[in-house]
């Protein structure tokens, strides 16, 4: 069994409009409603790949209700710690040039004996058959260390654990040994103190993949966008080049492929097809809008094409 955790999910309100102006009326011309969030793009994954698996996070108010309701009727078992606290709302304003705006709410408060409640419910489902996926941002209230927390908690009882995460819940989680990370080019830089706008050499990306499986992790995927991933295990290193595919949307595709790392730990995927796997899963989700995931179809008919390049 897979469990995903969305400690911050969202409504994402997607409208349209022909251009933006600030400061004046804009007309919107069509929106859209839906649930958002990492572990729930993730959720959504590993049901294409028909995995069992349980939306699990903290749901609040009527947009709580909507997140759970949605991802129910699309056939994902959920599992949401309910607070009074509206869930948040993040709005995405989109030109028919395809400039994107975001505006993201900060998510609601939650307290010490919320986050006793949230541990509790996922520790019941700890086990040596059951992988986490733990991912995304954290609502106010929370303290860095959370993740790490929770995958020393979880691996103690024998699961495993994957997270994709940045900035200090990224380090923070690395120090407490998950099963695999699925960092990115920007995350991996900071991480290692390189600053947001250095350009990774292919030398230096293998040094840090290879740090990396130094500091304990035995598996890495480390996202190159367009270019493909870099996979890391020991000191077995793999560079898939990135499959040409028509992207409506890049957003999901990272969860993409930490849907497709935890389903492999899950089954017992050898190195080389869990490789695979990730690099068709992401490059499927580029192709479909928004966060929602490809037909299964489309990942099988990218597996034979994806390249694995000893490095």
């Amino acid at each position: 069994m897979i469990v995903t955790l969305t400690m911050n999910p969202a409504v994402d309100k997607t409208v349209y409009i022909d251009w933006l102006r600030t400061g004046q009326l804009n007309r919107i011309s069509r929106k859209a409603l839906d649930a958002g969030g990492k572990g729930i793009n993730a959720a959504r994954m590993l049901r294409v790949l028909g995995c069992e698996c349980i939306a699990a996070g903290i749901a609040g108010g009527s947009a709580g209700r909507f997140i759970e309701d949605t991802l129910e009727n699309e056939g994902i078992r959920t599992d949401f710690l309910h607070i009074e606290e509206e869930t948040r709302t993040n709005e995405k304003i989109i030109e028919e040039n395809g400039t994107m705006t975001e505006l993201n709410e900060p998510g609601p408060l939650l307290t010490p004996e919320i986050l006793g409640r949230c541990q509790e419910k996922l520790s019941a489902y700890a086990g040596p058959d059951t992988v986490f996926v733990i991912s995304g941002s954290i609502p106010q209230g929370v303290s860095p260390d959370y993740y790490a927390h929770l995958i020393r908690l979880l691996k103690r009882k024998g699961s495993r654990v994957i997270l994709d995460a940045d900035g200090e819940l990224l380090r923070l989680g690395i120090e407490a040994q998950p099963d695999a990370v699925k960092p990115n080019l920007q995350e991996l830089s900071s991480y290692f103190g390189l600053g947001a706008g250095h350009a990774l050499s292919e030398e230096e990306l293998m040094l840090c993949a290879l740090q990396l499986s130094g500091k304990g992790i035995p598996l890495a995927a480390i996202s190159l966008g367009a270019q493909g991933a870099l996979f890391v295990k020991g000191r077995q290193l793999i560079r898939c080049p990135g499959l040409t595919v028509k992207a409506l949307s890049p957003v999901g595709a990272g969860d993409a492929m930490a849907a497709s790392l935890a389903y492999c730990l899950e089954r017992g995927v050898s190195f080389e097809d869990t490789a695979r796997l990730c690099i068709a899963a992401s490059a499927a989700s580029a192709t479909t809008p928004g966060t929602r995931p490809p037909e299964k179809a489309l990942i099988d008919q990218l597996l034979p094409k994806v390249e694995l390049i000893r490095a």
